[in-house]
C-alpha cells in the first residue's frame, strides 16, 4: 500500500533511501563481479573476496548439518509408535521445495505458479509456504488474497495467493509454517515451499532448482558469487533441475522451460481478476508514450520483453529487489506506465483513487515442458505409495 500522489497519507512513515550512495556502488559493483564470465586466473576483486567465501562455505555446511531436518517416519514406524490419542494427527503430504542456487531471482516465482497450476489440473490441493521476504510482520500468517496487504505478507505471497487461488502461508519458520497450512486448510494435500531450498529445516520429498540465463554467474560463493551452496557434481536423487530461460546454462541435466509476457490489462482488471485479454491486449498500448517500472531482481529482463513486444519505452525505473514502493517511481505527469505482477500487488490503493497515471499490468507465464511434468508426476507417486528415495 503506498501514498497516492496528491493525498498524504499521515499513516504511512516517511520514506527512507533505500541505500546510501556508497552501498548502492558497492552493490553495483558485486553484481558486475558475481555475473561476469569466470577467466582463467579470475580476478582481483574474487581473490580478495576468496577467503570470505571459503569461511561462507564452511559455515554454510555446518548450518546444513546442524538445522537438516530428519526424514518423517515410515508407515510402518507411526504403526510401531502410535501418537496419543489427543494428539491432533495430520496425515503426512509431500513437500516440494522450489528454489535457486544463486542469490537473486531465477524464475523461482513463474516457475512456482505454473506448478501449482500443474498439480492443481492433475487433481491435488497445494498449498504454499514462503518466508514473506521484505514484509513487516513476523508473525506466521495466512495469506487473504483480497484483504491482506505486502507489506505484512510479503509481495510474492501475495502474488501467488491472488494468481493461482490457493492457500499460502507464510512464516520465517517453513516448517512451522507447513504445520500451520496444514492445520488451517486440511484439504490441503500436497506442500510448495517456495524459495525454500536453503531452508534445511524443512523436510522435502522432492526440490524443484531453478536456473535462469545467468547460470551460476562467476562460479563462486558469496560474496566473491553469486552462489549460495556449491553447486553439486551431480543432481541430488530427489531434484529436478529446471532452465527458465530455454537454454541449459550449467554442465547439469535439466528440463528446458521458456519464460513469456502472456499479456497485459489494467491495473483495475488486474486486482479484480479478470482474464487477459485473448490476443493479449499488446494493440492497446502500442503507439502510446509508455513508462516502465519494476522492483525484482533483473529489471532490465522485464523491460526488453517488453521492448520485444513492440513497447517503445520512453524511461524505465529499476527499484530493489522487493522495493516496498512507499511512493511512485514515476512523475504524477506520466500518463502510461506498465508494471509486474509482483509490483502490482503493492498499487491497491492506487486502484481505489486513480490518479491521470494509467497503470498496466503485464502477465509473466512460464511454460512447464511435457518431459519435466511427466518427470514431477512420477515422483509424487512415488512418494504417495511410499517408494520414494528418502536421502
Amino acid at each position: 500500500m503506498i501514498p497516492v500522489q496528491g493525498r498524504p497519507n499521515p499513516t504511512q512513515p516517511t520514506p527512507v533511501p533505500a541505500a546510501p550512495a556508497l552501498l548502492a556502488q558497492l552493490v553495483q559493483a558485486l553484481g558486475a563481479l558475481w555475473w561476469r564470465p569466470p577467466k582463467l586466473g579470475g580476478t582481483l576483486g574474487i581473490w580478495v573476496l576468496a577467503p570470505l567465501s571459503w569461511a561462507y562455505r564452511v559455515l554454510a555446511a555446518a548450518h546444513r548439518r546442524l538445522t537438516r531436518a530428519p526424514a518423517p517416519p515410515t508407515p510402518l514406524q507411526r504403526r510401531a509408535t502410535p501418537e496419543p490419542a489427543d494428539a491432533a494427527v495430520h496425515a503426512p503430504v509431500p513437500t516440494i521445495v522450489v528454489g535457486n542456487w544463486v542469490v537473486g531471482g531465477a524464475g523461482k516465482t513463474p516457475t512456482t505458479l505454473a506448478l501449482l497450476a500443474h498439480l492443481q489440473k492433475a487433481g491435488w490441493t497445494p498449498g504454499v509456504v514462503s518466508r514473506g521476504y521484505g514484509r513487516r510482520s513476523g508473525q506466521t500468517l495466512l495469506v487473504d488474497p483480497l484483504r491482506s496487504h505486502a507489506q505484512d505478507v510479503g509481495d510474492e505471497p501475495l502474488l501467488l495467493a491472488r494468481r493461482a487461488g490457493v492457500r499460502v502461508v507464510v512464516g520465517r519458520d517453513r516448517r512451522r509454517a507447513r504445520e500451520h497450512l496444514l492445520q488451517s486448510c486440511p484439504e490441503v494435500n500436497v506442500v510448495v515451499a517456495d524459495d525454500g531450498l536453503q531452508h534445511h529445516r524443512l523436510w522435502r520429498d522432492l526440490e524443484v532448482v531453478v536456473v535462469d540465463e545467468r547460470g551460476a554467474g562467476n562460479g563462486w560463493c558469496i560474496p566473491a558469487g553469486p552462489l549460495r551452496e556449491p553447486l553439486p557434481p551431480t543432481l541430488p536423487p530427489k531434484t529436478l533441475l529446471l532452465y527458465s530461460a530455454g537454454v541449459a546454462t550449467l554442465g547439469l541435466p535439466g528440463f528446458l522451460a521458456q519464460r513469456h509476457l502472456a499479456g497485459i490489462q489494467t491495473l483495475q482488471d488486474w486486482l479484480a481478476g479478470q482474464p487477459c485479454p485473448a490476443d493479449g491486449g499488446w494493440e492497446a498500448v502500442r503507439g502510446l508514450q509508455m513508462q516502465a517500472a519494476a522492483a525484482i531482481a533483473v529489471p532490465e529482463r522485464f523491460f526488453e520483453s517488453l521492448r520485444q513486444h513492440g513497447i517503445a519505452l520512453a524511461q524505465t525505473h529499476a527499484l530493489p529487489d522487493h522495493d516496498p514502493w512507499n511512493a511512485l517511481p514515476w512523475d504524477a505527469s506520466v500518463r502510461e506506465v506498465i508494471v509486474t505482477e509482483k509490483d502490482a500487488v503493492k498499487l491497491t490503493d492506487l486502484a481505489l483513487h486513480p490518479t491521470s497515471t494509467r497503470v498496466w499490468v503485464a502477465r509473466l507465464d512460464l511454460c512447464l515442458p511435457a518431459d519435466f511434468t511427466m518427470a514431477l508426476d512420477q515422483r509424487l507417486q512415488a512418494i504417495r505409495t511410499g517408494s520414494a528415495l528418502k536421502a
